[in-house]
């Protein structure tokens, strides 16, 4: 059986997504959003199709097919689940719950953010491991070196090196280059959080005034205690995790199903933390008139960066 073609140009944000953020553009153009660059606030931002929106080059490159075939496997459900949104009857289908909640999770995984955490977490361990191999090792690693290089290392440092030339020929290591790991990890990850939102309930909350962007680290894991608002936390930290489906709408993992209106200043916070939390893009409704907003968060944001 052939063997579908690697995907390159990878969506992290699902274009029917994108499309609830969408207008007609001029003749001919299609369907199309605003995205506005956080490293560039100040630059003239143009209308762009969902295609042109929310991607990245290889996000995953190994046996990309398979993780392809996990993610639209949830999209295909997404459609109907956001009409059911649109339509006021989210809850009436448990599958367009299941539909939404698992939408929420693929956006979750399927992040810049989980890229960093991922690799990360990988050099951490790598670094860890030389340390460890120096401590618990140090006469395994002196022979084997010997055996290798004809050379008696004499300290940490030399055996810390041949320790890192050891580590870096390992099959885990090969996997990491190849990006076999990360696509193993991201698949089981989303998996094991499929199953912990699994009893979580879905909220779909409409602003009282203005409407919600999104960014292109979309899900967002949030803890909101009085006027404080955190975020990035893990997901078992977390009291929600949102993701902004449209203009006027936004989920939220809680407790249960519900659906409810927050007022304009919680419509701020939660569009707040889609620009602090972003790789580099928030997308918005060509007349959403959000620019401005998305402006000066973007410098707030480069202030607490440092940048």
């Amino acid at each position: 059986m052939a063997r579908s073609q690697h995907t390159s140009r990878q969506h992290l944000i699902s274009q029917v997504l994108l499309k609830q953020f969408t207008m007609p553009g001029p003749k001919g153009s299609g369907w199309q959003l605003l995205p506005f660059d956080l490293r560039h606030p100040g630059r003239l931002h143009k209308l762009k199709t969902t295609r042109a929106c929310g991607w990245a080059e290889d996000f995953v490159v190994f046996d990309s097919e398979s993780a392809e075939e996990l993610w639209c496997a949830v999209e295909r459900r997404a459609p109907a689940a956001l009409a059911s949104v649109r339509a006021d009857t989210p809850f009436v289908d448990p599958l367009h719950v299941a539909a939404l909640r698992d939408l929420v999770v693929l956006h979750y995984v399927r992040s810049h953010h989980y890229r960093g955490v991922h690799t990360d977490a990988f050099e951490r361990s790598r670094a860890g491991l030389v340390g460890e191999l120096i401590t618990r090792f140090p006469q395994q690693l002196g022979h084997e070196a010997l055996r290798e290089t004809g050379l008696h290392l004499p300290g940490p440092a030399s055996l810390g090196t041949f320790a890192e030339r050891l580590i870096e020929r390992s099959s885990v290591v090969r996997d990491h280059k190849s990006g076999k790991l990360f696509r193993t990890s991201i698949e089981d990850t989303y998996h094991k959080v499929q199953d912990m939102a699994s009893t979580w309930g879905v909220e779909v909350l409409r602003p009282e005034d203005g409407q919600f962007l999104i960014g292109d680290n979309p899900a967002v894991t949030i803890r909101m205690e009085g006027s404080i608002t955190t975020y990035g936390m893990a997901f078992g930290d977390a009291h929600s995790l949102i993701l902004p489906i449209g203009p006027k709408h936004l989920l939220a993992l809680g407790r249960e199903n519900l659906t409810g209106t927050v007022p304009q200043a919680i419509v701020d916070r939660l569009n707040t933390v889609q620009v602090h939390a972003a790789q580099r893009y928030v997308y918005m409704h060509p007349k959403s008139g959000l620019q401005e907003f998305a402006s000066l968060a973007a410098r707030q944001r480069a202030e607490r960066k440092g940048v």
